[in-house]
């Protein structure tokens, strides 16, 4: 596990692109694990730079997002069909039918599920996975809990997620209650991990999870498994880090 601390948002920013956009240049039709909320935006952005500026291209790359809420129609700017779009999708050249996100509107939850996990068996393994970390150690939605489950899956969200992600919404009462999740098997599978954390309410789990036991309680310690995982921290996230 390669753990790398920055001093500024702008390297950690180019220090997380550059890994993407490398990819890219080696590997064309590589295949992206996206993720969702504030962490990666700052990668996005720079991105959207290197591919306005001719240096990478993701014209013949694929994407599957991590996630998606449960009932939130596409078109809500808080669905993660709608932030994709407008973080990153809508300003580079990457095939939007290439672009993969759970359908929480599906009528069968159960079979988009399973769909879903079809989809990657066929396209990948992932070859670089983004990630964020929850406040309670989850990755993707998979909350703590005495058992995980591997594959693509629904899940009940927990009311400290709910309440972390309410800052999104005009009330907690408007977050749902449900998403659709990658499985901690299924991320696992990723060729490379990329996991980004920013700012000092990070800091005491990020300790957890990197320095910590690995437990189902904490499933962000489950990297501690991977052979090529990369954490980007800024100095507040990080400052337990030994």
């Amino acid at each position: 596990m390669n753990i790398r601390i920055f001093e500024n948002e702008e390297d950690l920013n180019a220090t997380g692109a550059g890994l993407i956009a490398s990819l890219l240049q080696t590997k064309p039709r590589a295949v992206l694990g996206l993720a969702t909320g504030s962490s990666p935006v700052g990668i996005y952005k720079q991105l959207i730079s290197l591919y306005r500026k001719g240096l990478v291209s993701f014209a013949q790359a694929s994407s599957f997002n991590l996630d998606e809420y449960v009932g939130l129609p596409v078109e809500h700017q808080e669905s993660y069909r709608s932030f994709m779009n407008e973080q990153l999708f809508h300003h580079i050249d990457i095939d939007l039918a290439k672009t993969h996100v759970p359908d929480g509107q599906a009528t069968d939850l159960d079979q988009e599920c399973a769909m879903y996990e079809q989809r990657l068996d066929d396209r990948g393994p992932v070859d670089l996975q983004l990630l964020g970390i929850g406040h309670n150690g989850h990755i993707g939605f998979n909350e703590p809990g005495d058992e995980l489950t591997g594959r693509t899956h629904v899940v009940d969200l927990k009311e400290e997620t709910r309440k972390a992600n309410a800052r999104f919404f005009a009330s907690i009462d408007e977050v749902p209650a449900q998403a659709i999740t990658m499985g901690v098997g299924t991320i696992l599978k990723a060729k490379q991990i990329l996991l980004i954390a920013r700012g000092e309410e990070k800091a005491e789990i990020i300790r957890e999870a990197f320095m910590g036991p690995i437990t189902t309680q904490c499933p962000a310690s489950l990297l501690q498994c991977h052979p090529n995982v990369v954490v980007l921290l800024d100095r507040a996230a990080g400052r337990l880090v030994k």
